[in-house]
């Protein structure tokens, strides 16, 4: 008799034993109608993935920042604080690995995060560190305070979350309390440029549970006083559509420099937020749902757009005042689920049913290349498709300006959302898809990497770099689409738990007065 463990494992071996640099076919798959491994077997099989990245960083890069898996060495492009470290650290939870939470938590306390020989920047430190500390003490503190060995390194979490902010603190300290996001902890100088749309608008969810969780109000007010400028965003050009901003702010005056954007990278995160911290606490933040509602109605009747040679695909477009621009990028494909998670805490069938056209046109990135991975890049615009990519735009509906795929996770993330909102497995199917497509592809050496060109069989090219982001979004999101249901899993009903920051670090919801 076959015990249990013996076929998890051969299903794992067989998981992992895909060839290297081979296409993965995917054309007509995920239909929801074709037999699919257990799905206890699907999230071991990420787990393994997850250890197997873990082991590589942790053997030859570790406490440095990322892995190089093909020449088995280690950068710093985080400071030198242990990014990968601190990202793995709530996946690492959420999948019960034990040993690897001990090892993290053991390493943060030790961490000095006000030395570093490199610019910092606010938004990436706010979003992986500040997000993935606080994202570690909630969990511990709560439904998963067994998997701490040393209860010490859990209050230590939220000690170096202060610790971090504190050091971080000054960049608010301007004319107009918007931040400089460049820091230079040295001489605590900034470089003195404008500040982003995103990286300005995506602080207040991880600033404001740090504020809620020691009592420390200046956290959040510091957050708060920056997003004002783009709640009522100045002047009145640099709002093309409702709720739609430019992209460019002075920390001088608080005013907006351009009026150019979408739902992309650079802008993206703002809009996300608006309605997360909603969830988070809708007495408090009721006028960022409003704006979030703006904006998405703004984007379906402005930003919607459908390629002419396949007018059955929906894409968001960029734009420059009210001109459109048909491109997008694989960051913008959080926004399926975006739209998805906004419609199910609103109870707007409308938001979520555009959303899943979203995730479609998506999906649809994946399964057109030879990789079965998304481009970093695509654009749909017929009076511009390359030559040599004109029977590419016929069939699929967009054609690619920029081939790479950096272990991005926003395709897989808002197959998650669809899956929760609606139960259906076939977005378990295009997870599980993408998933082995990636593995395929970009496993390499004793890691995972970055790879050049979705469209070519193996990738084109390996660029030996390992995201911090891998640990904590791509591998969370294409675990918890299969995982049991937890009360950290995103709500069937609307009604939500916990709530993700956009490095898919989930904090605890602000419920009762009590953080």
């Amino acid at each position: 008799m076959i015990t249990k463990a013996v076929a998890l494992a051969a299903a794992f071996q067989g998981a992992f034993a895909l060839p290297k640099n081979v296409p993965v076919n995917l054309k007509g798959k995920g239909n929801g109608k074709r037999d699919l491994p257990p799905a206890e077997v699907r999230a071991e099989a990420v787990v393994n993935a997850f250890r197997t990245a873990w082991e590589g960083y942790s053997k030859y890069a570790f406490p440095n920042d990322e892995l190089k898996p093909v020449t088995n060495g280690f950068s710093n492009s985080r400071n030198q604080w242990g990014a990968s470290a601190v990202d793995a650290l709530s996946t690492a939870l959420v999948m019960g690995q034990k040993d690897i939470v001990n090892q993290i938590i053991d390493y943060i306390p030790t961490i000095d995060y006000f030395s570093t020989p490199s610019s910092v920047s606010l938004f990436e430190t706010t979003i992986r560190y500040l997000g993935g500390m606080l994202s570690g003490y909630d969990f511990l503190n709560g439904p998963l305070a067994d998997l701490a060995d040393n209860k010490t390194n859990v209050e230590q979490l939220l000690e170096q979350s202060k610790n971090l902010a504190n050091a971080l603190s000054y960049a608010f300290d301007t004319p107009s309390g918007v931040p400089y996001n460049n820091l230079d902890f040295s001489d605590r100088s900034t470089d003195g440029s404008n500040n982003g749309l995103a990286t300005v608008g995506t602080l207040i969810l991880e600033w404001v549970r740090l504020a809620d969780l020691t009592g420390n109000e200046t956290y959040a007010k510091l957050t708060e006083k920056a997003e004002s400028y783009l709640l009522a965003p100045k002047p009145a050009t640099s709002e093309p559509w409702p709720g739609l901003l430019g992209m460019s702010i002075s920390p001088t005056t608080g005013e907006f420099q351009d009026a150019r954007g979408g739902w992309i990278g650079g802008a993206d995160s703002f809009y996300e937020y608006l309605i997360k911290m909603y969830v988070y606490d809708p007495s408090r933040y009721a006028t960022y749902k409003d704006r979030w509602i703006l904006a998405v109605d703004s984007t379906i009747t402005h930003l919607t757009s459908h390629p002419k040679s396949r007018p059955d695909l929906t894409f968001v477009a960029m734009y420059t005042n009210q001109t459109l621009q048909l491109v997008s990028q694989h960051l913008a494909c959080f926004d399926g689920g975006n739209f998805i998670l906004g419609g199910q805490v609103l109870d707007k069938q409308e938001y979520i049913d555009y959303g899943l056209e979203l995730v479609n046109g998506c999906h649809e990135t994946y399964i057109a290349t030879a990789t079965g991975i998304g481009p970093e890049i695509f654009a749909w615009d017929d009076t511009k498709v390359p030559s040599a990519q004109a029977a590419f735009y016929n069939s699929s509906g967009f054609y690619i300006t920029n081939s790479a795929y950096q272990l991005r996770p926003e395709v897989i993330e808002s197959f998650y959302y669809a899956y929760r909102a609606t139960g259906d497995v076939k977005y378990q199917e295009w997870a599980w898809d993408a998933f082995l497509a990636i593995n395929a592809t970009t496993r390499v050496g004793s890691g995972f990497s970055s790879i050049e060109d979705v469209d070519v069989v193996g990738g084109g090219a390996f660029t030996d770099f390992q995201e911090s982001f891998w640990f904590a979004e791509v591998l969370k999101y294409s675990f918890l689409i299969h995982a049991p249901e937890a009360e950290w899993q995103v709500g069937r009903d609307g009604v939500n738990k916990w709530v993700f920051n956009t490095e898919a670090h989930p904090f605890k919801v602000f419920e009762d007065g009590y953080a």
